[in-house]
């Protein structure tokens, strides 16, 4: 069974379902590199056409060491999200420990141009047999 952790949360009609797993095909522990997909559905279950402009993700590692990544989209992408759309979309974060978590924002715009941020929900990324 694989090990898979999740999270959601829903901000303004907005809901941002997570999937995380280990990739052991990706990581070398003997090397301090531990490697995480994580397979994120965004779901506009609101009544109004939104589109996801910008990402803010806060990463931490087991140590408790915290790395800020701002940018435009999410895998080259700016989704527009009509009522009843969803986007999904799988990317990957590198740690140095066998355990962390991710959370933030999506930066999101209506048509009429007034702006929210969409939460992230942390999640945590774990190597299966880690403690911690």
């Amino acid at each position: 069974m694989e090990n898979v952790t999740r999270s959601e949360a829903v901000t303004e009609g907005v809901r941002v379902s997570v999937e995380a797993r280990y990739s052991p095909d990706h990581s070398d522990p003997r090397r301090s590199e531990w490697f995480f997909l994580y397979t994120i559905r965004l779901t506009n279950e609101g009544t109004e056409t939104c589109q996801l402009l910008s990402r803010h993700w806060i990463i931490r590692n087991g140590a408790g060491k915290v790395e800020e990544v701002r940018g435009p989209g999410v895998v080259g992408e700016q989704p527009v999200l009509e009522p009843g759309d969803q986007f999904e979309y799988t990317s990957g974060c590198p740690l140095d420990t066998p355990f962390g978590s991710m959370e933030g924002t999506y930066q999101m715009v209506r048509e009429d141009g007034r702006g929210f941020e969409a939460e992230i929900e942390r999640f945590e990324l774990r190597e299966p047999r880690a403690l911690h």
